[in-house]
């Protein structure tokens, strides 16, 4: 049995994808990789595969003084050019955290992305292609599923029940497209608008000053219901008629995966990141015009919308746990794959000179 140490400190802040998708795939991997993988988390111990989830100095370190029996694997969430968008960082800091992070990635001996749009792009920063893996994000249907009655979901989050529900779903930043989001809210004011999220990172939050003060005066259907714990989500998306992303930059947003579980129709940017692992299941428009003209048509013809559904049911389809679970097994027995005889014998030698002694 080869070992796993899950590392993560993603916890230290709330509402952002990379704590929901470390959540969701430590347990994919614990519930369906057993008994032939042991997984720990932050464990103080060595381990055969050390799996880092986020860029800590501390996990930095660990890396580059682990066992040479020892594999990394270091998951890329982000980019210098894709951070350009979410934080605002003093200059100097910004250099810095950039350098170490290209640094981090290099020090691994395998990169995991969720988009297979950046391994082109972690070739420019240097970093070879071979040791880098596409595993999509995953989210199990025990927490995301279909509620039908739409309207009792409503009245608890006291919004009005018979308005066309358009959910917005992200952290409050600029990259995310809320200015656009509520852009959209004016121009259809016999829509509800509704927006979950938070500055997951305060005021290092892109844009923050704007948006918070679009908070304090948003259009009349636009609610922003904050920050949500993730067990409430799956109410959050069943009470809406269509999850609208108008986001600008994204890897692969697990918001896309929770509503597609949820049935929900979707509405997105046209990004050329998509299109790799998503065309095909999702209603797209590039313009505020585009938007408008999608949404009304959605809220206006039925078959419209039984047909966003159907894309979006397919996509809910094709990331299913039993692909993405046999994915995480092939890498993991990969990376394993010569050293499994070693590392047996190096820990039968461990014992024996223990007994020795």
């Amino acid at each position: 049995m080869a070992t796993i140490n899950m590392l993560s400190h993603a916890d230290s802040a709330k509402g952002h994808g990379v704590l929901s998708a470390y959540t969701e795939q430590v347990a994919l991997v614990k519930n369906g990789l057993t008994p032939r993988f042991e997984v720990f988390e932050n464990s103080i111990h060595s381990a055969d595969i050390l799996h880092m989830h986020t860029v800590n100095p501390t996990f930095f370190v660990r890396n580059i003084t682990k066992k040479k029996n020892s594999v990394s694997v270091g998951y890329v969430h982000f980019l210098p050019e894709t951070l350009e968008q979410s934080l605002q960082l003093p200059p100097l800091t910004k250099v810095v955290f950039y350098r170490y992070l290209i640094a981090f990635y290099k020090s691994c001996d395998y990169l995991v992305t969720v988009n297979p749009c950046f391994i082109p792009r972690l070739e420019i920063y240097g970093i070879r292609k071979e040791k880098v893996r596409y595993i999509p994000n995953f989210v199990a249907s025990e927490g995301f599923y279909k509620i039908e009655d739409k309207v009792a979901l409503r009245e608890k989050w006291k919004l009005r029940t018979g308005k066309f529900t358009v959910l917005g779903v992200g952290q409050l930043q600029h990259r995310k497209g809320v200015l656009d989001f509520a852009e959209l809210a004016r121009k259809l004011p016999y829509m509800q608008f509704v927006w979950a999220g938070g500055f997951s990172f305060g005021k290092l939050s892109s844009g923050y000053e704007e948006i918070e003060e679009l908070q304090k005066n948003p259009p009349e259907n636009l609610t922003f219901l904050g920050m949500i714990e993730r067990d409430e989500m799956n109410e959050v998306y069943n009470l809406a008629d269509v999850l609208f992303q108008p986001s600008y930059e994204e890897l692969f947003p697990m918001t896309i995966l929770e509503a597609m579980c949820c049935g929900l129709p979707l509405l997105l940017r046209d990004l050329e990141l998509y299109e790799g692992i998503l065309k095909g299941f999702y209603l797209q428009g590039c313009t505020n015009e585009d938007f408008e003209k999608i949404l009304c048509l959605l809220e206006e013809k039925e078959e419209v919308r039984e047909y966003a559904k159907h894309l979006s049911e397919n996509g809910n389809k094709y990331y299913s746990k039993e692909k993405v679970l046999a994915m995480w097994d092939a890498f993991y027995t990969e990376i394993c794959k010569g050293t499994g005889e070693e590392i047996f014998y190096k820990r039968l030698w461990r014992k024996a000179t223990k007994l020795l002694h």
